[in-house]
């Protein structure tokens, strides 16, 4: 496949390198200090100038090109980018990644004449979310309308008995649900039946969301439902992540250090509680019972400021936090600092775009471990060559399918089940081994 990138930042880089191996790819930006580095790691084709340019486009050859992906940071320049596209070749699918979820809710309107619009906040809540479904996951994702859910846990000696140091044929573990890998060191494991999870193992799970809960209690007993969250910062992202929250019956409560911004959130959700403060001051921590919260989600504009907040939180009591990144070298510096887990905006929408690119067939891609792997939801063609096949009898080649969708309802296949063309495998790989699992199915 032909395909146009315009921005060389954080998304675009990481979308380059998730496809580079097996597409035709033309990266558009105006600065070639972010361009060169591209150039020189991978076998792009690189041009210098505006993507929003009729002229950049035409002499760059958007006519035969089959999809364009315009994730710059700006919004409007990724829209009149993929709109100019669309005019000057209709045949193009043009994918648009926004910040503002305005421009979601007019595409949905259909009155931006794109094809799909990726919204990076919608996807930070989203991933927020699922992993305050499962506390003790480090990643998790969602398939299959919700009825298939991947967990990727660290295991540690506090994990229950009933899961370390035990044939995985014979441990007690969650129902519908499989162990698609384990990660131990530089090693990946596609587990047998005699394979065991130790401490220090880092695992990927597949199974039904019941499955997954159950998971999350056996690697960190005492972990349960989160009732009782609090956001550090209200623009954008952390508006969007209180408006999910408060969708599923959970408390939210929202630290705002705008007096301007307080005020207008606390008008547009009505379901929180709002607080005009900086979240940095001791005191009011303590007088609010900020440490009471089950959950703290530090959604400020500035790493430093999300970073000293996450720290104090800690102080106070809060046992779980989540950091939105803004810088991906900030990840280790939460990491060592004790914060659960950070999410990057960036990464979850080059996620969610890099599966345009994908075969047809292919309905969602999750990438684990800096896209070291994916899980993929494919449907099996007719002719393919595990068709009929027992599971028992499936060769392994480096992917193991965790669960299909059959008839619109989940399955979490034994080794007696028979695959049959038409059922959407949910699957979990190399991410160099994609374009092989997809041919085979």
């Amino acid at each position: 496949m032909k395909i146009f990138v315009v921005g060389a930042g954080q998304v675009g880089a990481t979308i380059v390198q998730a496809l580079h191996d097996e597409h035709d790819l033309t990266v558009i930006d105006v600065d070639p200090t972010r361009l060169e580095p591209l150039a020189y790691r991978f076998d792009v084709s690189t041009v210098e100038g505006n993507g929003a340019s009729k002229n950049v486009l035409a002499e760059a050859g958007i006519t035969s090109t089959d999809l364009l992906i315009a994730c710059t940071s700006r919004d409007e320049s990724n829209i009149v980018s993929a709109m100019i596209s669309k005019a000057l070749s209709p045949r193009t699918t043009t994918v648009v990644r926004t910040t503002n979820p305005e421009y979601l809710e007019v595409w949905h309107e259909g009155k931006l004449d794109v094809d799909f619009i990726v919204s990076s906040e919608l996807e930070t809540a989203n991933a927020i979310s699922r992993a305050i479904a499962v506390p003790a996951a480090r990643h998790t994702d969602l398939f299959a309308d919700g009825q298939v859910q991947l967990v990727e846990f660290d295991i540690t000696e506090q994990a229950a008995t009933a899961l370390l140091h035990t044939p995985l044929r014979h441990a007690r573990l969650p129902n519908d649900s499989k162990v698609a890998s384990i990660i131990r060191g530089d090693d990946t494991i596609l587990p047998g039946g005699n394979d065991e999870i130790r401490p220090g193992d880092r695992i990927v799970v597949i199974g039904s969301p019941n499955a997954a809960q159950e998971w999350g209690r056996l690697v960190a007993p005492g972990t349960g439902k989160v009732e009782d969250v609090v956001i550090f910062g209200a623009g954008r992202s952390g508006t969007a992540v209180a408006r999910a929250l408060l969708d599923q019956g959970i408390g939210v409560r929202i630290i705002e250090a705008s007096r301007e911004n307080a005020r207008m959130v606390s008008d547009d959700l009505s379901g929180a509680r709002v607080y005009h403060a900086t979240g940095l001051d001791a005191d009011f921590l303590e007088r609010e019972r900020i440490g009471d919260a089950q959950v703290a989600i530090f959604a400020m504009r500035d790493d430093m400021k999300n970073h000293f907040a996450a720290s104090l939180a800690k102080v106070h009591g809060v046992g779980f936090t989540i950091a939105i990144l803004h810088e991906t070298p900030s990840a280790e510096v939460f990491e060592r600092a004790g914060v659960d887990i950070t999410i990057n905006p960036r990464q979850v929408t080059a996620e969610e775009i890099v599966r345009f690119a994908h075969d047809p067939r292919t309905q969602q891609v999750a990438m684990l471990e800096g896209d070291r792997f994916e899980v993929l939801d494919i449907t099996t063609r007719p002719g393919s060559e595990y068709v009929g096949l027992a599971f028992k009898d499936m060769p392994i080649r480096g992917a193991l399918i965790g669960a299909i969708v059959r008839n619109g309802e989940a399955i979490f296949p034994h080794s007696g089940d028979i695959l049959r063309a038409g059922d959407r495998a949910i699957i979990f790989t190399e991410s160099s081994r994609v374009p092989e699992v997809e041919r085979a199915l």
